[in-house]
């Protein structure tokens, strides 16, 4: 299987690890991704505020990059808020006035978007292009005794997501249980964990990251897909506490990483220091 690959801003820095990890699980699994050259971020959530053109343009391009490139291959995204932007802006595109608008601006750089790249999740190539059954033939260090509770965010399944439950998903489990990992259900898996308020409502925006963690947190860990939902569970913790007035504490992985413990990957290609809340506890558990 070959696909092009978009990492977007966070896979570049704060959530560097996401991207390490999934590329190593991809390279086990026997995929060829190659990343897309000269991407640019995709304006995520801030464009569209600032201007309707500019949150499609700025996807567009990356877009008409891929669609240059890509010899018809499928784009595979890591981070749910580009996920979203380039399936808006795809959606957008189907409408022929919306598209001349798109190309015209990008006419700057030389590009023209045709509208017909497919993107998808990595969470969705996971789950259907190799599922359990592949994913499980590759696991060499089962999660035996691990009990992770998975979070999707609300980004990843909708409004886009056509792999899965937009109020009730499941492509988690699958993999998860493919891992020899027991899987915690909790009725926060598909909330929003509040990103977007931390810089306006700050207290609001980490009662509602407290509600999942609390939610989660009979687990040993949470499983992630999406760089800003884990920088908000991960890196918030200790204010979580303080809202609540009690202490919480869980580690929150990306599924690549625990993936790639069940694969027996190297640490340089998991990376597991770089999270706040420490991996530790879930490495003592496996070992236990």
């Amino acid at each position: 299987m070959n696909y092009l690959f978009y990492p977007g801003c966070s896979m570049e820095a704060s959530a560097l690890e996401y991207k390490t990890s999934m590329l190593a699980v991809f390279q086990t699994l026997g995929a060829e991704v190659q990343e897309l050259d000269d991407w640019t971020c995709c304006g995520a959530s801030v464009a569209p505020v600032m201007s309707d053109l500019l949150g499609l343009a700025l996807p567009a391009r990356n877009l008409a990059l891929a669609e240059k490139a890509g010899d018809g291959r499928q784009m595979v995204v890591g981070c749910s808020a580009c996920y979203v932007r380039f399936q808006c802006t795809n959606a957008a595109a189907a409408d022929r006035v919306v598209l001349e608008r798109i190309n015209l601006a990008l006419e700057v750089e030389n590009l023209s978007y045709g509208g017909t790249v497919q993107v998808r999740h990595m969470l969705d190539v996971l789950a259907n292009d190799f599922g359990p059954g592949v994913i499980a033939a590759h696991v060499k260090r089962p999660l035996t005794g691990l009990k992770v509770a998975p979070y999707y965010g609300c980004q990843t399944v909708r409004p886009y997501s056509a792999f899965d439950d937009g109020q009730s998903p499941f492509s988690m489990v699958g993999i998860l249980e493919a891992l020899g990992a027991t899987v915690y259900h909790h009725l926060r898996e598909a909330h929003c964990c509040g990103t977007a308020l931390l810089t306006t409502k700050s207290d609001v925006g980490l009662r509602i990251a407290g509600e999942i963690l609390e939610a989660a947190s009979p687990a040993d860990c949470i499983a992630v897909v999406c760089p800003m939902c884990h920088m908000n569970l991960d890196s918030y913790q200790d204010k979580v506490s303080q809202v609540l007035g009690k202490p919480v504490k869980i580690p929150v992985l990306f599924l690549p990483q625990l993936i790639g413990l069940a694969f027996g990957l190297p640490d340089r290609a998991l990376q597991l220091k770089r999270h706040v809340i420490s991996a530790d506890p879930v490495l003592a558990r496996l070992a236990a």
